[in-house]
């Protein structure tokens, strides 16, 4: 039997979007034999909800540039309107997206991500105190120096990333048992007083366009190691454009405003062996 779907892309990040209903598999991500996409969405429209399958069939607790893919696949649908807030369940919890602009198929929307953590989550991370600045067990010639950082999901921010040859050792750092659900890493960069660039290499995927979890992670350890201002704007710039977060006080939401296009709609017959 042939799946709908509809493929959305968040600043580059994209995905596969079905109804939660839809039976499908990572199958769909292979880019030659499938649809081509770095996770699936599944969304339930009644409950107002989605969740996520990564492209090697893990399944992480939240995605921001997904979230916002969510909201235009329900606002194409009539279920959301410019100006209205509507709050969609994930496995982090609850996250209130308030549609900012439609023009049919592109969507801006802004997202009140759940409050960041630096205390370590037993089911997280293996540590007993907070990761700030901490030196990774990495060999000597890739000595890296990182911040522990939990949007609901594990982010290992490391600054200065070119100088401390971080990207050779990302994928290692992913799978370290200091972190026992694995855990992505953003290869930041400040540019600017309030500006940040930043890769992140996804738990389950690798070195993505965008991610909005990972943008709000980087933006979170900045302030925390004083790099930069709480409840000021920052622009994350990410391989696929630009994301802008602000961070409040700990406890309170971080905000994430950007993009989300439908690429394009079909039908999928499944993989072919």
């Amino acid at each position: 039997m042939s799946v709908q779907f509809d493929k959305i892309e968040g600043l580059g990040n994209d995905f596969v979007v079905v109804d939660a209903s839809v039976a499908i598999g990572p199958e769909a991500c292979d880019r030659h034999r499938g649809i081509g996409a770095d996770g699936i969405l599944f969304v339930d429209p009644s409950a107002r909800s989605m969740r996520v399958m990564n492209a090697d069939g893990t399944r992480p607790e939240m995605c921001g540039n997904g979230i916002r893919c969510v909201m235009l696949w329900l606002a194409r649908r009539g279920l959301a309107k410019v100006g209205e807030t509507i709050s969609i369940d994930t496995d982090a919890g609850p996250h209130a997206c308030t549609l900012l602009s439609l023009d049919g198929e592109i969507a801006s929307v802004r997202v009140a991500m759940r409050p960041y953590a630096i205390e370590p989550e037993p089911s997280l991370v293996s540590s007993a105190v907070p990761l700030i600045e901490a030196d990774f067990p990495a060999e000597d010639r890739h000595h890296v120096v990182g911040t522990y950082i939990s949007m609901g999901n594990p982010h290992f921010v490391i600054f200065d990333a070119r100088q401390q040859r971080a990207e050779d050792v990302a994928a290692t750092i992913e799978r370290h048992p200091l972190f026992p659900a694995r855990v992505n890493v953003g290869l930041a960069e400040q540019t600017g007083p309030s500006t940040l660039s930043l890769r992140v290499f996804e738990r389950g995927v690798g070195y993505t366009e965008a991610c909005g979890t990972g943008a709000c992670a980087a933006a979170a350890a900045a302030v925390e190691t004083g790099r930069m201002k709480r409840d000021t704007p920052i622009e994350v710039y990410v391989p696929g454009g630009k994301l802008e977060i602000i961070v409040r006080e700990r406890g309170s939401p971080v905000s994430m405003t950007g993009p989300a296009r439908r690429v394009f709609s079909g039908s999928w017959a499944g993989a072919s062996r």
